[in-house]
């Protein structure tokens, strides 16, 4: 009786676990068009031919809580981003999280307004450098244990698609207001460079930044 109980509990959980799972990536019948759209674009493979150089105020600047109708389009511009990253970890769906921040901080981890770049599978897929330890090595991130790296996060380039992940904004969650810099709230904005298609570094010898290929 108690192993039926046991297997009835197992098969449960794990049918609600395979539905959270397939509402979250936007494969359940009842996904909506915004989460089946969010699907496709952070799962793009091309790299684009051209990057738009973008700033931490045009991130700011760029239209929330639109129609996906209305957001699509900025979606096919592919940009870049130059600052820091102050935070590097690994997420559940297996992309690398990137939070990019203006100005490194060497004295604390996670209340910076940030842009998030995600480094997906599909690019990390074949290559021995778009790796976490790699990564953590060449960007500095700022470490979640032990001291910080010398001279703290490196100076970057990230570049990639632009991608409204309309998830982390209103009215998406109706209690939380639209995401703006401050402590305790360190997304800067809910668009994002997902996925990420180059990683360039700064070179102080040189002065300037050298592509850190994959």
């Amino acid at each position: 009786m108690i192993l039926r109980v046991f297997a009835a509990l197992a098969l449960v959980l794990g049918a609600g676990a395979l539905t959270f799972y397939l509402w979250w990536v936007g494969e359940t019948p009842f996904s909506s068009a915004a989460d089946r759209h969010l699907r496709v674009m952070k799962e793009r493979t091309a790299v684009p031919e051209r990057y738009e150089p973008f700033t931490f105020a045009d991130f700011a600047a760029l239209p929330h809580a639109r129609p996906v109708s209305e957001y699509a389009a900025l979606e096919r511009r592919a940009v870049s981003l130059v600052g820091h990253v102050q935070s590097l970890f690994l997420s559940l769906d297996g992309d690398f999280h990137l939070a990019v921040v203006e100005q490194a901080d060497s004295t604390r981890w996670t209340d910076l307004p940030s842009v998030t770049a995600e480094l997906t599978p599909q690019f990390q897929r074949g290559s021995t450098r778009w790796t976490l330890e790699p990564l953590h090595a060449r960007l500095r991130p700022f470490p979640r244990s032990g001291p910080p790296w010398p001279g703290g996060p490196r100076r970057v380039r990230i570049s990639g698609w632009l991608l409204y992940d309309f998830q982390y904004d209103a009215p998406y969650v109706s209690t939380r207001p639209r995401l703006t810099p401050s402590p305790g709230r360190p997304r800067l904005t809910a668009w994002e460079i997902h996925p990420v298609t180059r990683i360039d570094l700064w070179d102080d010898s040189l002065q300037a930044f050298v592509e850190y290929s994959r």
